[in-house]
Protein backbone atom coordinates (compact mmCIF):
# COMPACT_ATOMS: atom_id res chain seq x y z
CA UNK A 1 0.00 0.00 0.00
CA UNK A 2 1.38 3.41 -1.05
CA UNK A 3 2.40 5.93 2.26
CA UNK A 4 0.64 8.91 1.98
CA UNK A 5 -2.92 8.30 0.18
CA UNK A 6 -5.20 7.39 2.63
CA UNK A 7 -7.43 9.05 5.04
CA UNK A 8 -5.89 8.44 8.72
CA UNK A 9 -9.17 6.94 9.71
CA UNK A 10 -7.99 3.98 6.61
CA UNK A 11 -8.82 0.66 8.15
CA UNK A 12 -10.69 -2.66 8.73
CA UNK A 13 -14.51 -2.11 9.51
CA UNK A 14 -17.09 -4.97 9.54
CA UNK A 15 -20.03 -4.40 7.61
CA UNK A 16 -23.48 -6.43 8.21
CA UNK A 17 -26.21 -7.16 6.56
CA UNK A 18 -29.22 -6.48 8.41
CA UNK A 19 -31.30 -8.66 6.72
CA UNK A 20 -29.25 -11.56 6.63
CA UNK A 21 -27.18 -10.92 9.13
CA UNK A 22 -23.60 -12.09 6.99
CA UNK A 23 -20.63 -9.40 8.36
CA UNK A 24 -17.49 -8.96 5.71
CA UNK A 25 -14.33 -6.88 6.65
CA UNK A 26 -13.30 -4.47 4.46
CA UNK A 27 -10.54 -1.21 4.22
CA UNK A 28 -12.68 1.63 4.57
CA UNK A 29 -13.34 5.49 6.10
CA UNK A 30 -17.02 4.53 7.13
CA UNK A 31 -17.59 6.57 10.28
CA UNK A 32 -19.07 4.01 12.79
CA UNK A 33 -20.37 4.83 16.65
CA UNK A 34 -20.85 0.67 17.37
CA UNK A 35 -18.10 -2.01 17.63
CA UNK A 36 -18.32 -5.67 16.89
CA UNK A 37 -16.20 -8.86 18.19
CA UNK A 38 -14.67 -10.71 15.65
CA UNK A 39 -12.41 -13.57 16.05
CA UNK A 40 -11.36 -12.20 19.47
CA UNK A 41 -10.65 -8.59 17.67
CA UNK A 42 -12.81 -5.35 18.07
CA UNK A 43 -13.64 -3.52 14.62
CA UNK A 44 -16.07 -0.86 13.79
CA UNK A 45 -19.52 -1.98 12.85
CA UNK A 46 -21.17 -0.36 10.33
CA UNK A 47 -25.17 -1.61 8.79
CA UNK A 48 -25.87 -1.92 5.86
CA UNK A 49 -29.79 -2.80 4.39
CA UNK A 50 -28.59 -4.23 1.39
CA UNK A 51 -25.57 -5.65 0.57
CA UNK A 52 -24.37 -8.41 -1.93
CA UNK A 53 -25.97 -11.11 0.25
CA UNK A 54 -29.13 -9.99 0.10
CA UNK A 55 -29.78 -7.87 -3.14
CA UNK A 56 -32.02 -9.85 -5.91
CA UNK A 57 -29.53 -9.01 -8.65
CA UNK A 58 -26.89 -11.18 -6.89
CA UNK A 59 -29.09 -13.57 -5.05
CA UNK A 60 -31.70 -14.50 -7.54
CA UNK A 61 -34.96 -14.34 -5.41
CA UNK A 62 -37.20 -11.26 -5.79
CA UNK A 63 -37.58 -9.80 -2.67
CA UNK A 64 -39.49 -6.61 -1.69
CA UNK A 65 -37.62 -4.28 0.33
CA UNK A 66 -39.91 -1.15 1.11
CA UNK A 67 -36.91 0.71 4.03
CA UNK A 68 -38.37 3.87 6.10
CA UNK A 69 -41.60 3.85 4.19
CA UNK A 70 -39.99 4.96 0.56
CA UNK A 71 -43.50 3.51 -1.08
CA UNK A 72 -45.62 5.44 0.83
CA UNK A 73 -43.88 8.58 0.81
CA UNK A 74 -43.76 8.31 -2.96
CA UNK A 75 -47.42 7.00 -3.60
CA UNK A 76 -48.44 10.43 -1.11
CA UNK A 77 -46.28 12.71 -3.71
CA UNK A 78 -47.54 11.28 -6.95
CA UNK A 79 -51.48 11.10 -5.42
CA UNK A 80 -50.69 14.61 -4.52
CA UNK A 81 -49.44 15.20 -8.11
CA UNK A 82 -51.96 13.24 -9.84
CA UNK A 83 -55.00 15.73 -7.35
CA UNK A 84 -53.28 19.23 -8.91
CA UNK A 85 -53.43 17.39 -12.91
CA UNK A 86 -57.40 16.63 -12.46
CA UNK A 87 -58.31 19.97 -11.14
Amino acid sequence: MKKGIHPDNYRLVAFKDISTNDTFLIRSCANTKETIVIDGTEYPLYKLEISSKSHPFYTGKMKFVDTAGRIDKFRKKFDKYLKNKKE
